[in-house]
């Protein structure tokens, strides 16, 4: 019996993602007979963008994301919906999904130091400022850049996410892939190498863990991110955490493609963990 479990789902807090509360989101984690779940609401910290991404969504209105007062309303939903669904098997977690900045460390502690998140999952989404996640945003990066720019900032900005420390894992490790390869193609393929392996290294020494996302599927990838051949390489320099997340940002996502990442894993002889008060644990 696989234990199904999604650990990285954007509620209607994201403004990327439909206006659907945690309850929602539970229950259809009941009919997908998931047992496990942990939201992950976007936080970002970048004030370059502080016009475009410092919102959440409360109640259906536009809230600032800075006032953390949002964050409050977060977790007592969270509670409401584990009392709510006491009788039944799902577990329910909160998390948060923050996009590093440089610069920005003392702002994110003082955050994940003052809530009780279960898990706090760190990403790269912005390459000098430009959203490398958004189709639109990528084409004026990726048009204006060489690959060995883009990558080399990358890893420099993913390396200093992992020296941190400030993360239980990294998220969608080489998102560089989402809408890179529509502008280099194949050359991304082992665009990581020489980049990659003293960050998994440290990441493996600092016990930090790696997501397994499988929201690429949706967008046309033809694998998870990130690549098998990274899963291999992270094996090898010794990281042992890994989760499993869909980035679902509506209902209809939820769980899409978990039970593949998870045998996918265990194939490669990799445990899945989750997470409780920031603890990982094996399953």
């Amino acid at each position: 019996m696989i234990y199904l479990l999604d650990y990285h789902i954007h509620p209607g807090y994201s403004i990327d993602a439909e206006d659907q509360s945690i309850l929602e989101y539970c229950q259809r984690a009941l009919k997908l007979e998931l047992k496990e779940i942990c939201f992950t609401p976007h936080l970002e910290v970048d004030p370059v963008r502080r016009q475009k991404d410092w919102f959440v969504r409360v109640e259906g209105k536009f809230h600032p994301m800075e006032d953390l007062s949002w964050l409050d309303n977060y977790f007592l939903e969270i509670e409401n919906a584990r009392n709510q669904l006491r009788s039944t098997h799902l577990k329910i977690k909160a998390g948060v999904e923050i996009g590093y900045i440089r610069g920005c460390e003392e702002r994110i502690e003082k955050i994940i130091t003052s809530y009780p998140f279960d898990y706090v999952l760190g990403s790269i989404h912005c390459l000098a400022h430009q959203s490398i996640s958004s189709w639109k945003e990528s084409q004026e990066y990726f048009s204006s850049h060489t690959v060995d720019e883009a990558l080399n900032e990358y890893f420099q900005i993913l390396q200093d996410a992992v020296n941190c420390n400030l993360f239980d894992c990294i998220a969608h490790l080489d998102l560089y892939r989402r809408h890179g390869e529509r502008f280099w193609g194949k050359t991304l393929i082992d665009a990581h190498q020489g980049k990659i392996e003293p960050i998994l290294k440290d990441m493996a020494r600092k016990k930090i863990g790696l997501e397994v996302n499988t929201s690429s599927i949706k967008r046309g990838l033809s694998e998870f991110h990130p690549s098998r051949e990274i899963l291999f390489l992270a094996r090898e320099y010794g990281v042992k955490v890994f989760t499993v997340g869909s980035d679902a940002h509506r209902l209809s996502e939820l769980g899409a493609y978990i039970k593949q990442a998870i045998i996918m894993l265990k194939e490669m002889g990799l445990a899945v963990y989750t997470f409780t008060a920031r603890q990982p644990c094996p399953l």
